[in-house]
């Protein structure tokens, strides 16, 4: 065995849907599953055994070690062969998430929790765990189990060269196909020198969808060669990013972008794109960081 695929676990379907994702996913790699559980109370002096006052069973710990046995059970139905490991924290979940990517090749965690990882979806938090953990993220839907091909976006930055790597291993492990997707527009297209004869900054007609084919082509060769098992469509699309790729994730089993980008992914996990795919996406979603 080799490699570690870590889970949050918190006991919401979301966070079991993503343990048996994780459990497919180390069963691929031929890896280790870590389920991590954490929780603020014990830090805040609260403790762990039941209460004088209530059912022997209850308190922290005593829920925290049933959430961890069904998320066990339900890994080991997925991939019997699997070695898994348990991890109870205390501590700020996505703090605590960021802290074990350091030792993992991949971290899953729901789209939707409760107790330890309420609320992963909303604002910045499923954000801020994409930006800053030190390997992909990989964002579940209740329902993971999709067949379609992988969809990945492409910006041609050298920042999303990880994504790209990530999808092809990804479709290698999987047996799925993999479209690339390349949004293009007038305004995040380059712009070519001005000419004596012509407008200033005037494109050919053509020019841009052409460039954006290009682009495609250069981001996909290394991989293409390295993975010739896999199955590659490529995509041009003249639209917007968002509208794009959340409409093709309908048919997708996994969605993958970088977290840096530029062009038709600019400020992806800062602004508004990121956020549109975390909370929209049909499917599941992949964010692969840029390497620091």
């Amino acid at each position: 065995m080799s490699g570690l695929v870590v889970v949050g676990v918190d006991g919401s379907a979301s966070s079991l849907a993503a343990v048996e994702v994780a459990a497919r996913e180390a069963q691929w790699r031929g890896a280790g599953l870590r389920l991590v559980h954490a929780y603020l109370w014990p830090a805040m002096h609260v403790p762990l055994g039941a209460p004088s006052v209530g059912p022997p069973d209850g308190g922290l710990g005593n829920v925290a070690a049933r959430v961890m046995t069904e998320a066990a059970e339900r890994a080991q139905a997925v991939a019997p062969d699997v070695y898994v490991s348990r991890a109870v924290k205390t501590g700020e979940p996505l703090t605590v998430l960021e802290a074990q990517s350091r030792a993992a090749e991949l971290v899953v965690v729901g789209s939707r929790g409760m107790g330890g990882f309420v609320g992963l979806m909303v604002g910045s938090t499923a954000v801020h765990l994409a930006a800053h953990a030190r390997c992909p993220v990989l964002v579940v839907r209740e329902d993971g189990s999709g067949t379609g091909p992988i969809f990945l976006g492409v910006d041609g930055s050298a920042a999303a060269a990880r994504a790209v790597g990530f999808a092809f291993a990804e479709a290698a492990l999987r047996g799925a196909d993999i479209v690339a997707v390349h949004c293009w527009a007038t305004w995040n297209a380059p712009l070519p020198p001005p000419r004596e004869t012509s407008m200033p900054y005037a494109n050919e007609p053509g020019a841009l969808a052409a460039s954006a084919e290009r682009l495609l082509s250069e981001a996909l060769a290394g991989y293409r060669e390295q993975y010739p098992e896999v199955s590659v469509e490529r995509r041009a699309v003249h639209g917007g990013t968002r509208e794009t790729l959340i409409e093709t994730s309908r048919t997708a089993q996994l969605l993958v972008v970088g977290a840096r980008g530029s062009g038709g992914f600019a400020g992806l996990l800062l602004g508004s794109v990121s956020q549109a795919m975390l909370h929209h996406a049909h499917c599941p979603v992949a964010v692969v960081r840029a390497s620091r």
